[in-house]
């Protein structure tokens, strides 16, 4: 790369520049740091880090949030010319026609309550996840077209990744598609170390990655796992010395922190790890974005770990794989202080296990549940087979505890139950629900999310008339089947004749929600 090189992009939208060093390195992961700086001519400053490529190569991307002229400026823990004092210029212009809501909106970050999901400029936002934590290496390509696809059309807008196999005593041929293969990301994992990385591994990953960003998916990076992992082989999240948990974290905002992502620094542990806050801590120092980073918990856990901390945004349960509904585990953290944004970051899986577990509506069901109880981040979903990426139902290797019988990734990826899931983004798409928040007011003993004067959301499983009381309650609404998202009525509030209460009328027998919004389309 040399001096004065101008390149044209549009508002969040990645671009790569690349360094190559001027000797070699014996690892260029471990040996040097390199990052730079993007000066907007306002004087507004990004710092992005860069990443070891393989060879002489480091890559930086970046996204410039605004329009304008970005000058950056390269650097290095070395001197190295390669590396350090190279410039260039971004001329970020007017965006392009875009289908896809991340350019035209920006990527996600924290509410200003802190509760919910934004787009940068303010577009509210709601996670509705899918668990194929298997995906980044054991699918192709091609596969992930298909699953990506599916998603997509299902209205999923979020997959937790485990970003490497995490295993310490997993074995199997380094072949995604052969029972028990998959792909290596760091040679020295089974030894408790990431030292040794695998270039090729992260250049396969970043063509899943582009994938899934070209169907609105974003991708929930998990570093390296703490607890079952994927067969249950000694995971390597909770030994991997800390610093070297950190700066994978850091390798990840590097490598795909210029696209839309989430930071998963704890997966299925206590949170009290020590790699998880300085996974945290680093995420915080080198994401310019500032896109949400938060930890995911095992089932018997308090759910609250580093609840002060500033790199901290969400915190996400799990509720076991039993098939039961427990709202009351987002409830409970909702009332943590200072607030963070909650979800229940792992339901019970589809057919997990056996056949009919935690089957259909059942997941319908629990979103709605877990979202009304307070986790308004967002849902997330999990189908038995489809998260360990499994070949087939009888694939060698899998706990049957996990996987769906008679079914492989490919039959997962249609059970029933996540079309009701996915529906959640659907309905509440365009609505002003950011920093809604659970309300037992204005109803009559209803499930309800308030945006006072704004926003008011009723879930029933059984359906009939609503009593509504008080003025923060909007006067439009729509009544809405949440396993098909049709409007089955609309209307206003009734004047109040007599007594504290209006009803809004409905037919009992099926689950239905009742959505107030006076910024409702026309119809």
């Amino acid at each position: 790369m040399t001096d004065s090189t101008t390149v044209s992009t549009s508002p969040w939208r990645e671009m790569e520049i690349t360094l190559m060093s001027a000797r070699e390195y014996a690892n260029g992961y471990t040996d040097v740091d390199v990052w730079a700086d993007f000066v907007h001519d306002d004087g507004a400053v990004l710092r992005r880090p860069a990443f070891w490529d393989g060879g002489q190569t480091w890559r930086i991307r970046f996204a410039p949030p605004r329009r304008g002229r970005w000058t950056w400026r390269s650097f290095s823990t070395t001197d190295d010319a390669g590396l350090a004092g190279q410039s260039g210029v971004v001329v970020c212009e007017g965006e392009t026609a875009s289908s896809n809501r991340f350019y035209r909106h920006g990527f996600w970050r924290m509410s200003p309550g802190k509760r919910s999901l934004i787009h940068a400029d303010g577009r509210a936002a709601v996670l509705v996840g899918d668990t194929a934590w298997a995906l980044p290496w054991r699918a192709t390509h091609e596969q992930c077209r298909i699953y990506a696809a599916d998603r997509r059309a299902k209205g999923f807008n979020a997959v937790l990744l485990m970003s490497v196999q995490p295993d310490m005593e997993a074995r199997g041929p380094r072949d995604r598609t052969a029972d028990e293969g998959f792909d290596v990301g760091f040679e020295d994992l089974p030894n408790g170390h990431l030292n040794q990385l695998n270039p090729a591994y992260f250049q396969y990953l970043d063509g899943l990655s582009d994938i899934l960003v070209e169907h609105e998916i974003v991708a929930v990076w998990q570093p390296v796992f703490f607890g079952f992992g994927w067969k249950g082989l000694r995971t390597a999240g909770p030994v991997v010395p800390p610093a070297e948990y950190a700066r994978y974290c850091r390798y990840l905002v590097a490598r795909y922190g210029a696209r839309p992502a989430i930071f998963l620094v704890g997966g299925d542990g206590s949170g009290r790890e020590p790699q998880v806050a300085a996974g945290g801590e680093e995420v915080e120092r080198w994401d310019a974005y500032h896109q949400p980073t938060g930890i995911h918990y095992r089932p018997h856990i308090v759910a609250n770990a580093h609840q002060d901390a500033d790199w901290l945004d969400f915190q996400w349960c799990q509720t076991g794989h039993s098939g039961e509904h427990v709202p009351e585990r987002v409830a409970d953290m909702w009332r943590n202080l200072p607030v963070k944004a909650v979800a229940n970051g792992e339901p019970t899986y589809e057919h997990g296990g056996r056949r009919g577990r935690a089957a259909g509506w059942w997941q319908g069901h629990e979103a709605w549940c877990n979202l009304c109880a307070g986790g308004t981040m967002g849902v997330v979903y999990g189908a038995g087979s489809l998260w360990q990426w499994a070949h087939r139902g009888d694939e060698p290797g899998q706990s049957d505890f996990f996987l769906a019988p008679d079914a492989g990734w490919r039959e997962a990826l249609d059970f029933e139950g996540s079309k009701y899931v996915g529906l959640v983004s659907r309905i509440l798409d365009g609505l002003p629900f950011t920093d809604m928040a659970p309300n037992w007011e204005v109803t009559l003993g209803r499930r309800g999310l308030l945006v006072p004067g704004r926003f008011f959301l009723c879930y029933t499983e059984e359906g009939g008339p609503l009593a509504i009381f008080g003025d923060e309650v909007p006067h439009r609404y729509r009544i809405v089947d949440p396993r098909t998202g049709e409007v089955v009525s609309s209307g206003i509030r009734p004047q109040r004749q007599q007594g504290p209460r209006e009803w809004i009328p409905a037919e009992w027998g099926a689950p239905r929600l009742y959505i107030f919004c006076d910024e409702f389309c026309d119809e």
